[in-house]
């Protein structure tokens, strides 16, 4: 046993432990239910021996397979754990036939928190109110990592609007208290996961990836945001509070200075069947059923622009790196939910895989895509639903652009049979086509938008007519920073001009033009910042608006009225588009009416009575009916 024991320590005697290795995922966890888990190695010089021998110093993680690749810098090793294992501390070691040249890296198996599905990876519902903001644009809590030794792109400056502006975590924590008077229960950022890039050409411009979209390492979070450990404190902080988490995924594609480009694993890691050149942008082609395979594969593989290249996600290695990156990024920051990105842009099985990954180790979470379609149809086929379709989706629930584009309608056209109010109607009517429209979030703009302020010519009745709509319609309500202080602007050749920074989120800022404070808005600004504090305030304990059905009746004469209600509230929404104050027939709404003698403005307090209740002119109204 001796003699045994002593050739062991010998022969790890000779092998060293190489700091030029890295190792993805970084590191996992005792008792996944996934007890499979596949490492990428990856290291500059060749890895990819002959006669390649790989050992675990753990008998709880057996080596299954090694798997060589094109790039001999590159080992892809499938690995077992067993159901029992303990947290712990390994390693792993290989080589060839000359022992002295073997490589070991140490590796570990952590404890998973206990906290999942109660205070962390809780999944977001329309129970909640999402705040959309860009890290970069926000606030800047800690100016020592406005510039990071090292990276691509080294520049801060807030006079151009196409640099880094300083915006991170910490600026974000500064403000949460901000967060709590709106009455917003879940911050969704844009990515936050390493951009490394230098400066890139779009619409012309010389643009710095400040907006999180160009990744170049997964496991690593941007370090001018605050790095790996800033991220941690910022969820847990959040979660301490109550408050949720939306991390944004990027299935699609990354930036190409990703080590993935860099030094590539193999030649079918990324989409090359026609070249750079851009998708068709038609996601009809995945339920016409009359497509072309021609132009299903342009959908997929097209290349948004040259430098973002379009990953192959029919590769398995790659759709396992990027499904495993996202548990490992669940279990690892806690995050209650993902918005990705793209999502029609993606494989479909792959998308499918993704989220059966994610729902198996977290139960609660929740993912809701993001596909910028043209019809309802459209919108309902990338998310469970009732369409008899060769392919079924099995996202939660999408970002809906169908109602946000009816509600900016109700905002600005006159009634019609398919314009104005009309097409919020018609929009909600399309609902049979989902198997949970509550799970779809809702919006009035979003990074890549006009401002909706804009969009109404700076009208805040207007604009209070989608706040009222957006708080009280079925699905989960996202509003985008600075809306609840009218911040505005049109794109115009750029996305920087609707990605301004947040008015005293930075020390250089005048204290008269911090909106953060009533002291630093205007009178108008300051009522829209209090109305939509109101009424999401009221929002949070409304068992109609948050779990409650909807029933709507068809607009009249630029009169449009809903219902949300369960057994316990009824809740009223009146809408007058008109030039005109009229009192409507409350004969008609005797479904909902009956047994109800007055209405109470959520928002004011003020209770009237339903007999000779009139509909203001260019006026919308939430209304919580009493007996």
């Amino acid at each position: 046993m001796k003699k045994v024991l002593l050739g062991v320590l010998l022969l790890f005697s000779v092998v060293a432990n190489a700091d030029d290795v890295q190792v993805y995922p970084t590191h996992w966890w005792a008792g996944m239910k996934d007890t499979k888990l596949q490492l990428i190695i990856h290291a500059d010089k060749d890895i990819a021996v002959d006669k390649l021998v790989f050992q675990s110093s753990s008998k709880d993680v057996k080596v299954v397979r090694v798997n060589k690749v094109e790039n001999k810098h590159y080992l892809i090793v499938d690995l077992e754990i067993a159901k029992n294992a303990k947290p712990q501390k390994l390693s792993f070691s290989f080589g060839g036939i000359l022992r002295s040249e073997w490589t070991s890296v140490d590796y570990e198996l952590k404890a998973r928190s206990r906290d999942n599905g109660k205070t962390r990876v809780q999944g977001v519902n329309a129970a909640d109110f999402i705040y959309l903001l860009m890290p970069d644009r926000f606030a800047n809590g800690d100016q020592s990592n406005d510039i990071i030794p090292g990276y691509r792109d080294n520049q801060c400056d807030r006079s151009d609007k196409f640099s880094r502006h300083g915006g991170d975590f910490r600026g974000i924590e500064n403000h949460l208290d901000y967060f709590n008077q709106l009455g917003v229960t879940t911050l969704w950022l844009t990515p936050v996961i390493e951009n490394d890039m230098p400066r890139m050409t779009e619409w012309g411009n010389k643009v710095a990836g400040y907006h999180g979209y160009w990744f170049t390492d997964h496991y690593s979070i941007d370090k001018r945001f605050g790095g790996n450990e800033g991220y941690k404190a910022f969820c847990n902080k959040l979660h301490e509070r109550g408050m949720k988490v939306i991390q944004d995924a990027v299935y699609n594609h990354v930036g190409n200075h990703h080590w993935f480009v860099l030094d590539s694993p193999s030649k079918d890691w990324f989409n090359t069947s026609q070249g750079d050149k851009a998708p068709s942008h038609r996601e009809e082609v995945f339920y016409d059923p009359y497509v072309s395979q021609q132009d299903k594969r342009q959908m997929l593989d097209g290349w948004f622009v040259p430098h973002l290249p379009d990953l192959n996600q029919r590769n398995p290695y790659v759709a396992n790196f990027l499904i495993q990156h996202a548990v490992w990024t669940t279990e690892e920051f806690g995050i209650d939910g993902w918005r990705v990105d793209t999502y029609k842009y993606c494989e479909e099985k792959f998308m499918n895989d993704v989220n059966t990954a994610l729902e198996r180790e977290f139960p609660s979470i929740t993912v809701f895509g993001e596909s910028w379609v043209n019809t309802t149809i459209a919108n309902a086929y990338f998310t469970r639903n009732n369409i008899n379709a060769p392919f079924k989706h099995n996202a939660r629930g999408m970002l809906d652009f169908q109602v946000c584009f009816a509600m900016l309608a109700g905002m600005n056209e006159k009634f019609g049979l398919l314009t104005g109010l009309g097409k919020i109607y018609n929009t909600l009517a399309g609902d049979l086509l989902y198997q949970d429209p509550m799970n779809n979030c809702i919006f009035l703009d979003n990074h890549d938008m006009d401002r909706v302020f804009s969009e109404v010519e700076e009208d805040w009745n207007k604009l209070k007519m989608g706040i009222n709509w957006l708080l009280t319609l079925r699905g989960i309500p996202q509003i985008y920073y600075g809306t609840e202080v009218l911040m505005k602007n049109k794109k115009v050749k750029t996305d920087a001009t609707v990605r301004e920074d947040f008015p005293g989120g930075w020390a250089s800022d005048k204290p008269s033009e911090n909106r953060f404070t009533k002291a630093g808005r205007t009178d108008t600004q300051h009522a829209a910042f209090e109305y939509i504090s109101a009424l999401a305030g009221f929002r949070k304990s409304s068992s109609a608006l948050t779990t409650g059905k909807t029933m709507q009746y068809v607009p009249k004469d630029s009169l449009y009225v809903y219902f949300r209600y369960d057994a316990k509230q009824t809740i009223m929404v009146v809408t007058n588009t008109g030039a005109k104050d009229t009192i409507p027939d409350w004969k008609v709404f005797t479904e909902r009416l009956n047994g109800f003698t007055r209405a109470k403005d959520v928002v004011s307090g003020n209770i009237k009575s339903l007999s000779g209740l009139a509909a203001g002119s260019k006026n919308s109204v939430v209304y919580e009916l009493l007996r």
